[in-house]
């Protein structure tokens, strides 16, 4: 019935573009996640040193929708929004022309029991901010005093290690190892890709805090990548064998995600950070450990965008991103379209933001701080 629904309308396109949108609304019946159509120009010179004109341009601000208002929650530094002197908490009230707050009040409403409501609330907005390397974007924010800033920002490549993997768009892995109050390891990073940089970085963190109080480490923002690299990760604090992350589920198979335990692994209690936009491997990894003795789960619902997918190119040179497999967690619960429910609810507020504070990370460390571990 789609089919013949929508094939006339791709017939009488006029253009590529007009084709392509067609397309996208026939996947999207599917209400699923990892099903995508990816423009050929996103591939143009993928392989070439990135510069001006490429698209995939970045102000350098993260933000996320609180309470109907877009925040800023973080500002990568040497990036535009640091250098214009944008700053966490301030409110984005408009962007190239385009007022912000009523794009969200019809996302709420259509998206209320859906878990990746926060991801699209969240893409409403940063949308906004999207160009190519070198073009300006001027935005209206409101400062922490609550006076109109218009800032004005030329694009630039987002900082970390640009990463080609398959035929998916590029990804920008960057990664950070910091010791927080009272001695608590702390490790974070943008997304599961590159496994010869990033492996290697979180079991140098991890050996680093064997003798830590606790251990954060925050996959919130993150989007996901290789699950594989799940098992590997979660084997750093798991020291039993054969315990299992859950299972992927394809046509004909069912793949257990067995732990790959260290031979010394880190036995004191592990927080784990997730928010809306926390998707696949990313939930993967948090509700393949959510339950586990020394593991608690801290932030707000992840994304429910779950399946395994791979990327192939299409004759008139887009990709197509499609899933072949489905997800089970450990506790046996299918989270494409559920997401992971966080033992410890908490989200960030623009107060908390503007005063340089982070209500996940400081619930986090108070738990760990009444286990009482002592080290290895």
């Amino acid at each position: 019935a789609v089919h013949d629904e929508l094939r006339p309308k791709v017939e009488n396109a006029r253009s590529v573009e007009e084709a392509r949108s067609v397309m996208i609304d026939m996947i999207s019946r599917l209400h699923q996640s990892h099903f995508a159509i990816i423009p050929a120009d996103v591939y143009e010179n993928i392989e070439a040193p990135v510069g001006k004109g490429d698209l995939g341009g970045s102000t350098g601000l993260e933000l996320r929708v609180i309470d109907g208002k877009a925040i800023v929650t973080s500002v990568k530094p040497g990036m535009p929004a640091e250098r214009a002197g944008v700053r966490p908490g301030w409110e984005i009230r408009a962007v190239k022309g385009t007022e912000i707050p009523p794009l969200f009040p019809p996302i709420e409403k259509e998206f209320e029991k859906n878990p990746r409501r926060d991801f699209y609330l969240w893409y409403a907005a940063r949308a906004r901010f999207g160009g190519a390397i070198g073009d300006t974007v001027t935005a209206m924010f409101m400062d922490g005093k609550d006076r109109p800033t218009e800032k004005t920002m030329i694009l630039e490549e987002p900082k970390g290690k640009r990463v080609i993997f398959g035929n998916l768009p590029a990804f920008y892995l960057t990664f950070r190892t910091d010791t927080l109050r009272g001695g608590i390891g702390y490790f974070t990073f943008s997304t599961f890709f590159d496994p010869v940089t990033l492996m290697p970085a979180f079991g140098n963190a991890m050996q680093s805090f064997i003798q830590a109080p606790g251990v954060i480490i925050d996959v919130r923002g993150n989007p996901g990548g290789i699950a594989g690299l799940c098992m590997g990760m979660a084997g750093w604090f798991v020291e039993e064998k054969n315990v299992t992350m859950g299972t992927m589920r394809t046509r004909s198979d069912t793949i257990k995600l067995v732990i790959n335990p260290r031979a010394r692994a880190y036995r004191g209690p592990v927080a784990i950070l997730v928010d809306g936009l926390s998707g696949s491997s990313s939930e993967i990894f948090a509700g393949g450990v959510q339950g586990l003795p020394r593991v608690r789960i801290f932030g707000s619902r992840t994304a429910g965008a779950t399946l395994p997918s791979l990327a192939e190119r299409l004759p008139n040179g887009d990709g197509f991103q499609y899933a072949f497999a489905s997800y089970i967690s450990r506790n046996g619960v299918e989270l494409e379209g559920e997401g992971v429910k966080p033992d410890v609810e908490i989200r960030p507020t623009r107060e908390a933001l503007l005063g340089g504070r982070d209500p996940a990370i400081e619930a986090a460390v108070d738990w760990i701080q009444n286990q009482r571990y002592k080290g290895n």
